[in-house]
């Protein structure tokens, strides 16, 4: 059985930019129920060489949205300097992702397979084909980030499972 391109990326990125949605509110929640400022969340780092939480939420966007723009585009550049947004923006940031995704016509995917995916770095191009770009690079790092900005809140305190994280199962109807 082959799997089209867009089935690969499209609802695999909505499953978990819903969950992470919903993530995100349990997280604030939380917060709010014992009187933590959620800005104190989105500096909160796992360990003293990674990054905030608010670049693992901006990267999972860029790393969904902006890799579809890459296999559209055929070229993905690393994001200039992001935005401080806060707990509240960065909720928001999920949601609009999940909106400009969901205006994705699957063909405008699918016509893009075995097409070149180029990934600028300041150490130089690497190609990829639009496939290996999603399997070996983009959805890797999606998920990373992710799990990243779970384990943070989870670090805090906040009430969230495997279930949360995984979201809606996309069940045979």
């Amino acid at each position: 059985m082959a799997i089209r391109l867009y089935d690969a990326s499209i609802p695999t990125y909505l499953q978990t930019l819903r969950a992470m949605s919903g993530v995100l509110d349990k997280g604030l929640a939380h917060a709010r129920e014992r009187g933590v400022n959620p800005e104190e969340i989105v500096e909160h780092q796992l360990a003293p060489d990674m990054r905030p939480f608010r670049f693992q939420v901006q990267s999972i966007a860029f790393h969904s949205a902006g890799a579809i723009e890459a296999i559209r585009s055929g070229a993905l550049n690393m994001p200039g300097q992001r935005p401080a947004h806060t707990y509240e923006e960065l909720q928001q940031l999920v949601k609009d992702t999940c909106a400009e995704l969901e205006a994705i016509p699957a063909e405008a995917i699918n016509a893009r397979e075995d097409q070149e995916v180029v990934f600028n770095t300041p150490r130089g191009a690497r190609t990829f084909t639009a496939e290996e770009f999603l399997l070996s690079f983009s959805l890797p790092n999606f998920y990373f980030h992710a799990t990243t900005a779970y384990d943070i809140l989870r670090s805090r305190g906040t009430p969230i499972g495997k279930l949360d994280f995984m979201g809606h199962l996309r069940l045979k109807a």
